[in-house]
């Protein structure tokens, strides 16, 4: 019976994995067109034959064409949530922000030139910048709403809560305090290391940048020797 499990499991992983990559190749290809045929020029059959699937397989990730443009990973706040509520007991939120992010940023280098792209759409699309940043505040509350579970457990959580029926700014609002700022620092600390290392990427490594961040927050942030 175990090894029934255990390769159920590994089939279920794989299967994640597969989709992951999937949807990772659908948004980078509908970058990549976009930066280079501006993004209302790019169709969903242009994206899907780009990644190699077809346009049903489109829509299985994404409701509409403009999705795939919004965000590269749609998964990875979900995957972040959920590394902050199981965290280790000993680690503080901030830690489990820390570790649960430093995560999903780990091949960030490989990225940068997605990232540029990516950015270049958005700057060349007003409304899918506006999109873009809704998403961000959504995820925002979402990471806000999971440190705020764990503070309530006083430690590890292994469920999601069930989903709020409220608007994200109600949400927001019904939140404490702490759990609002700390995800809202997090979210800042990322891009400024982003943009900080992506402004002179030669003068250190993304995960070192993107430690010392989180070391002068965690310090408190004090004013640098003069």
């Amino acid at each position: 019976m175990q090894d029934v499990k255990e390769k159920g499991a590994a089939q279920g992983g794989l299967r994640e994995r597969k989709k992951r990559a999937t949807r990772a190749a659908l948004a980078e290809a509908a970058v990549r067109l976009a930066a280079e045929h501006g993004a209302e020029k790019v169709t969903v059959e242009a994206i899907s034959a780009a990644a190699g699937v077809s346009v049903r397989t489109f829509f299985n990730y994404f409701d509409t064409r403009d999705d795939a443009f919004v965000v590269i990973d749609a998964d990875a706040g979900a995957r972040i949530r959920r590394s902050v509520r199981e965290a280790s007991a000993a680690l503080s939120p901030l830690e489990a922000l820390r570790d649960a992010m430093a995560a999903e940023l780990a091949e960030a280098e490989q990225q940068h030139e997605l990232w540029r792209l990516h950015a270049q759409v958005l700057r060349a699309s007003p409304h899918l910048l506006v999109r873009t940043l809704g998403a961000h505040l959504a995820d925002e509350t979402g990471l806000a709403e999971a440190v705020a579970a764990r503070i309530r457990a006083g430690g590890p959580v292994t469920a999601e809560p069930a989903s709020a029926s409220s608007s994200d700014e109600e949400r927001r609002g019904a939140l404490d305090l702490y759990p609002r700022l700390l995800a809202g620092v997090a979210s800042t600390a990322v891009r400024t290391s982003v943009e900080h290392w992506c402004a002179r990427p030669e003068e250190a490594a993304f995960l070192d940048v993107f430690q010392e961040v989180f070391a002068l927050l965690a310090a408190g942030l004090p004013a640098p020797p003069a």
